[in-house]
């Protein structure tokens, strides 16, 4: 249940600040709301705006990749509390950026950050994949106890 969750509320989250910003930022235009920079860009490619012009072909990975994690957890893999969390997340990004990839062809990144301009899905992302290593690491270290004397 709290990989639904999760995935729903990033998803919501992800799309309201997008329509927000596309709402009332121009594009290339900069405005500042509690001391946070915000930009508004689009891009049609993925991070670090590579592979500019395929938006679409990576809205389908996108719901390959969703489809692939619904399967991994209906196939009793995926146990426990925290890897639901990590893929809550990661399934929320994906479905978050796919949304706009596939009705727009592009994702409208407004967060700037070392590195680049993001957006709520990207944060979600990173969020997980930090939460799916942890989870592999606390796994690791309980079968590396079972194992060793």
């Amino acid at each position: 249940m709290l990989f639904y969750v999760i995935a729903l509320f990033v998803v919501l989250v992800d799309q309201m600040t997008k329509i927000l910003v596309r709402i009332h930022i121009e594009v290339g235009e900069y405005a500042t709301l509690w001391g946070i920079r915000f930009t508004h860009y689009e891009n049609s490619g993925m991070a670090s705006s590579l592979f500019q012009g395929y938006g679409r072909l990576f809205g389908v990975l996108a719901v390959l990749f969703v489809i692939g994690v619904v399967y991994y957890r209906r196939s009793g893999q995926a146990k426990g509390a925290l890897i639901g969390i990590s893929l809550g997340f990661l399934v929320g990004g994906a479905v978050g950026n796919g949304v706009d990839r596939l009705l727009f062809g592009q994702v409208t990144d407004f967060i700037i950050r070392s590195g680049g301009i993001l957006n709520v899905a990207d944060h979600a992302i990173e969020v997980g994949v930090l939460l799916f290593l942890v989870n592999g690491f606390a796994g690791w270290l309980k079968n590396r106890k079972r194992v060793d004397p």
